[in-house]
């Protein structure tokens, strides 16, 4: 569903930091951990950590053990307040993007979901310009999903239906696909 606040897109985003190369489940499973281990992802907070909150994060029982990804999310913060100084919000930034719509993708809506499209390697590149890290096209395909901005529910979903009576959409051509499986 279309999602608008800050501080969930950016929880959302510190997951799929997480999630790169593993299995989401198991990112799922250690949801509570990780809002532990960054202050239920405030991100002012987050931008302010230092060495000592790695270690700190690091040591936690149960927590994923990746230096380089907990470093990712730390200075995602960082980014994240850039651009919300510049837009406003950082919702308004990645909305933009759509022109404030959900994507409805012809084609996805039967089970033809792609690892990545042309909007997630534009939105992906225009990240890493910023300083993004651990945001390659397939992640942020899928944090676009998260957030409501790529809608891929099939058919059948009450949620397509839901979404497409209650919220701006656009259908748009299949466009720069790969990695296209069938669900």
């Amino acid at each position: 569903m279309p999602l608008h606040d800050d501080k969930m897109q950016f929880e959302y985003l510190s997951l799929e930091v997480m999630q790169c190369g593993l299995n989401f489940g198991l990112v799922l499973r250690k949801r509570n951990i990780l809002r532990m281990c960054f202050d239920d992802f405030d991100f002012d907070k987050v931008a302010t950590y230092n060495d000592k909150d790695v270690e700190r994060i690091m040591h936690t029982d149960g927590m994923i053990k990746s230096e380089r990804k907990i470093r990712a999310i730390i200075s995602n913060a960082a980014a994240y307040l850039r651009i919300r100084e510049e837009f406003g919000t950082f919702s308004d930034y990645l909305w933009a993007f759509t022109d404030n719509k959900t994507v409805l993708y012809k084609g996805h809506e039967k089970g033809l979901i792609p690892a990545s499209n042309l909007l997630s390697e534009k939105i992906s590149k225009d990240l890493k310009k910023r300083g993004f890290k651990y945001l390659g096209p397939v992640v942020t395909y899928s944090f676009l999903q998260a957030c409501g901005i790529i809608n891929d529910h099939d058919t059948a979903c009450p949620r397509r239906k839901y979404l497409i009576e209650h919220y701006k959409t656009v259908v748009k051509q299949r466009s720069g696909e790969k990695g296209v499986q069938q669900y």
